[in-house]
């Protein structure tokens, strides 16, 4: 189980928890061994940066990255090659550091067949590495759609707040399960309990390989939930 927060940033209330020395990367990947790069969603990093970042923490430490709006929210996964091209050209600096690639669908975006077939079949072609998709409409979240995504060796985001009792749990692949709790009930703020985080912990330890990333950094409750569950391999 890897855990982490989205963004790297090393909040002033959970310094103790954290080494002293270093940038906020260096310092929090000391601490906690993963973290979901969102930043590269809203505008695209040079190779020469995913390196500086690869090159700044443990061995044993991974990133995983968010796709860039402009695929996923503009072209909704239609004619992704010139966009994927680059994408991957530049995380591919990270190295073995380099984990899943997560692409966060809009709640609008239903299930076409065609249309995400023809993506995965580009997205493959390319790279044979982990993925996942955060899927936002209830059409993504059925028995054939699942399949679909496993036959791809592509993971379904198990979401907290679930827009639906599947969405909670991973799908698709099963090779690699991807937590991404955004806060409940209030997204992006609230805390979570030690009965969530325990519930947590037991299912995510059941997988293979899971990451847990927490997203409710709004009030920064997410470092505090990060570090409460990894406490508990100890």
């Amino acid at each position: 189980m890897r855990v982490g927060q989205a963004g790297w940033s090393v909040y002033k209330a959970y310094d103790a928890a954290f080494p002293t020395v270093g940038t906020h990367l260096e310092r929090y990947s000391r601490t906690l061994d993963a973290v979901e790069i969102n930043s590269s969603f809203y505008r695209p990093h040079q190779a020469k940066t995913y390196a500086k970042w690869a090159d700044s923490v443990p061995a044993g430490f991974r990133f995983s990255i968010k796709a860039p709006q402009e695929l996923t929210h503009a072209r909704r996964l239609r004619d992704a090659a010139d966009l994927l091209d680059p994408f991957l050209a530049q995380t591919s600096a990270l190295g073995e550091k380099r984990g899943p690639l997560l692409f966060q669908l809009p709640p609008s975006f239903a299930y076409d067949a065609a249309v995400v077939e023809g993506f995965f079949e580009v997205l493959r072609a390319r790279y044979a590495g982990p993925a996942v998709i955060e899927a936002r409409h209830v059409s993504w979240f059925t028995p054939e759609v699942n399949q679909r995504l496993a036959a791809a060796k592509v993971g379904r985001v198990a979401a907290d707040p679930a827009l639906v009792p599947e969405a909670a749990e991973p799908g698709g692949d099963t090779s690699l399960a991807y937590y991404r709790w955004h806060g409940s009930p209030r997204m992006y703020y609230s805390d979570y309990g030690p009965e969530a985080l325990d519930g947590l912990y037991a299912r995510a330890t059941a997988w293979p390989e899971a990451w847990v990333i927490f997203d409710n950094t709004a009030a920064f409750a997410a470092m505090g939930n990060a570090l409460s569950l990894k406490s508990r391999e100890a």
